[in-house]
C-alpha cells in the first residue's frame, strides 16, 4: 500500500478553512489554538511512516488519554473496574450528566467524562503518583521521554471545569467515588492537558494495533485479551454520541479528543493520528472525521 500517495491526496483534497467548525471555547485556554492547524501521521507495523502538515506540533489530546488511563486500570484492577463503570455507547454527550441518576451512578462506559473521573478515582487508590505514573507509561508507549503536562491548560480547565465537579459530586452522593473529590479532579484535569504530537501518539497507539506489544522492543505491554476489550470500547464509544457514526463511515477504532485530536487503529497494519481543532457540534474534529472517512475509503480496508 503507498501510504504516502493516499497522504499526498489527502492533502490536495482536504484544506482547513474557517467555518467548518469551532474550536474548544469552553476551555479557554484551548481557545488560543490556530483553528486552521492540520496534520496527519501515519505509522504502519514494519517500522514505515507517513505524514504531512503540523504532525510534528503538540496539542492538547484531551479525552485520548482516557484509553491510556483506561488500559492502566485494566491492568491492575481487572474485571472489579467493570463493577463500577459500564461499556456500553452512552448517546447523550461526553459531560452529561442525564444518565447518571437513572443508573445510579455508574457511568455508561470509561469515555465519557464521569468514566473516566470513575477510573481517575480507582487509580488514585492503587498508585502512589498517579500523574508521574501516567506519564511514565505514556513515553514508555511511544518510546519518547520528551512528553508532559500543559500547566496552563490544566489550570484552565481546573478554574472552568464546573460540569465535572457537578459530576463527581453526584456520583460521590451516589457511592461510586471513594477518594477526595478535588485530587480526582486535580488527576484528572492534568490528564486531559497531556500534550503530544501526532507522531506521538500514533506511535503510542501502536500497541493497540500490535496485539500488546510495544512497537519498538515488541515487549508484551499487554495482553491480547486486553487490547480486544479495549478496542471494542473505543469502536463503540470513542466519539461519545458519534461513536455509531464514526463506525460507520471509517470503520476502525479509534478515539477523539476536544483539542482537536483523533487516533484511530488498524489492527496489524497501522496507527493514524490525524489534528485539526476546528469541531463539529457533537465535539469531535470536523476535518478529521472526514480525513479518516477518506483513507480508508482510498486504501479500501477497514476491520469490516
Amino acid at each position: 500500500m503507498d501510504y504516502q500517495a493516499i497522504l499526498n491526496i489527502l492533502q490536495k483534497e482536504f484544506t482547513p478553512k474557517e467555518g467548518m467548525g469551532k474550536v474548544a471555547s469552553y476551555i479557554p485556554e484551548l481557545s488560543k489554538v490556530d483553528p486552521l492547524k492540520f496534520g496527519i501521521y501515519l505509522f504502519c507495523q514494519d517500522g514505515s511512516s507517513f505524514e504531512f502538515g503540523d504532525s510534528q506540533e503538540r496539542f492538547s489530546i484531551q479525552s485520548i488519554s482516557k484509553v491510556f488511563t483506561l488500559t492502566i486500570a485494566k491492568e491492575l484492577l481487572g474485571k472489579d473496574l467493570w463493577e463500577r463503570v459500564d461499556v456500553e455507547p452512552s448517546g447523550t454527550p461526553f459531560n452529561s450528566l442525564t444518565e447518571l441518576e437513572r443508573e445510579k451512578g455508574i457511568p455508561r462506559n470509561p469515555f465519557i467524562n464521569a468514566g473516566s473521573i470513575v477510573v481517575a478515582d480507582a487509580l488514585l487508590s492503587v498508585l502512589e503518583d498517579p500523574k508521574e505514573d501516567l506519564l511514565m507509561f505514556v513515553r514508555k508507549l511511544c518510546g519518547d521521554n520528551d512528553i508532559h503536562f500543559d500547566k496552563a491548560v490544566a489550570k484552565s480547565e481546573k478554574k472552568h471545569g464546573y460540569r465535572n465537579k457537578a459530576l463527581v459530586n453526584y456520583m460521590k452522593s451516589l457511592g461510586n467515588i471513594s477518594n477526595d473529590t478535588e485530587k480526582i479532579l486535580d488527576f484528572y484535569f492534568y490528564q486531559c492537558s497531556i500534550a503530544m504530537t501526532c507522531e506521538q501518539l500514533s506511535k503510542a497507539f501502536m500497541l493497540f494495533a500490535n496485539e500488546g506489544k510495544h512497537f519498538q522492543t515488541q515487549e508484551k505491554v499487554i495482553d491480547r485479551q486486553s487490547v480486544k476489550r479495549i478496542n471494542s470500547i473505543m469502536q463503540t464509544c470513542g466519539f461519545y454520541d458519534e461513536a455509531g457514526e464514526f463506525s460507520y463511515r471509517v470503520g476502525l477504532p479509534g478515539k477523539s479528543g476536544v483539542g482537536g485530536g483523533i487516533v484511530a487503529v488498524h489492527p496489524e497494519q497501522y496507527s493514524v493520528a490525524v489534528w485539526s481543532p476546528m469541531l463539529n457540534q457533537k465535539g469531535n474534529s470536523a476535518l478529521g472525521m472526514k480525513v479518516l472517512e477518506e483513507l480508508t475509503t482510498l486504501t479500501g480496508l477497514s476491520i469490516f
